[in-house]
């Protein structure tokens, strides 16, 4: 029995209970397959005219927006906190399976076949419990991942809908979604997002405060 180790999906790869599902935020995190959900982000106008009108349409890229965010990142740094003893529990079951095996398979050929078998069977039985270890630490992730990153999401998406208010866009997509095949960058308004969730990070209050 091979025992390899148990990689968890992480937003950021400092651990493998990772926040935000597998990417680095430093420079590549993606929204696409992360509980960041903005894919395909499409704020419609909910009044509208029977009139002919222009309709005016915005983009973000928000991936660039979360690794901008202040939040995005002391949501990271908390995560990797709290994941920190769940990590070492792991590792340590890892290493004890690893030294099982290998002190079987080094003694096989001396132990009677009975001994052979009741070694056997505790390797298996620790195998299990390291299984169902590593299942509830991942749920115990996956719930703080989202608990951390939930509040930045709506920061981001109040913002998102300000901007799509005050400047009466009719659609604002996310580029990151893979929605834009080619776009006037005077349409983007990723800038502006990251520059007011600084600013609300900067003064200590919400962005709809």
């Amino acid at each position: 029995m091979r025992v390899d180790s148990v990689e968890h999906g992480n937003l950021l790869p400092k651990s493998r209970l990772g926040l935000f599902g597998g990417t680095n935020m430093k420079r590549s995190t993606t929204m696409r397959g992360t509980s960041f959900a903005l894919g395909a982000l499409a704020l419609m106008l909910t009044a509208g005219s029977a009139e002919a009108q222009t309709l005016k349409i915005g983009y973000i890229n928000s991936q660039e927006i979360l690794v901008n965010a202040p939040a995005a990142e002391a949501a990271q740094a908390a995560f990797d906190a709290e994941m920190a003893g769940y990590q070492n529990e792991i590792t340590q079951l890892e290493t004890e399976l690893q030294n099982l095996e290998t002190a079987l398979q080094q003694q096989q050929l001396t132990l009677s076949p009975e001994a052979r078998q009741n070694r056997e069977q505790q390797l298996q039985q620790k195998f299990q419990e390291y299984q169902q270890r590593t299942t509830q630490l991942q749920e115990v992730a996956n719930q703080r991942r989202a608990a951390l990153i939930q509040p930045v999401m709506d920061n981001i998406t109040t913002i998102i809908e300000q901007l799509r208010e005050e400047g009466a866009y009719a659609l604002i997509l996310d580029a990151a979604a893979g929605s834009i095949v080619s776009a006037d960058p005077a349409l983007d308004l990723t800038q502006d997002v990251i520059a007011r969730l600084q600013a609300a990070d900067a003064a200590g209050v919400g962005p709809g405060n």
